[in-house]
């Protein structure tokens, strides 16, 4: 049986894939080739110090996951980067619980940055950091 920050992070990738047609992965090493749409690469990130209440025991964790956003090739690619990130946000406020599985989820601003690729188009990419919040009764999960 997964663990609740398992079944979030999968729940939280899930919602991701709804963003166009745009491939999410999770945890893997980026790709020599991008896709035309673009790519989303969701790294589990750090559950940070949990805040701890007792009776009954419980760990409050702002846990802050990273999704790296990848554009490359072509004329429009800072508007077609522009529109993924508006459609991550909008994807985000549309279910700020995941579900009901978490308490609360957002996205910070990504800091894009450029990066040029021998022999190619240069690729445009951006980690947006996602704080998901949710508490459970042990530490391990």
């Amino acid at each position: 049986m997964p663990t609740p920050r398992e079944t979030i992070l999968t729940a939280l990738a899930d919602l991701l894939r709804t963003v166009l047609h745009v491939p999410v992965l999770r945890g893997e090493v980026r790709p020599e080739r991008i896709p035309p749409s673009g790519l989303m690469i969701l790294r589990d990130g750090n559950p940070g110090e949990p805040g701890v209440t007792l009776s009954p025991l419980m760990y409050h964790y702002r846990h802050r996951a990273e999704l790296e956003v990848i554009v490359q090739s072509g004329e429009e690619r800072d508007a077609r980067f522009d529109r993924l990130i508006g459609r991550i946000a909008a994807a985000i406020a549309a279910d700020r619980t995941l579900r009901g599985r978490c308490d609360w989820v957002e996205a910070e601003a990504p800091e894009p940055v450029d990066m040029p690729i021998e022999g190619g188009a240069a690729i445009k990419a951006a980690i947006v950091p996602i704080v998901l919040h949710y508490a459970q009764g042990d530490a391990l999960g």
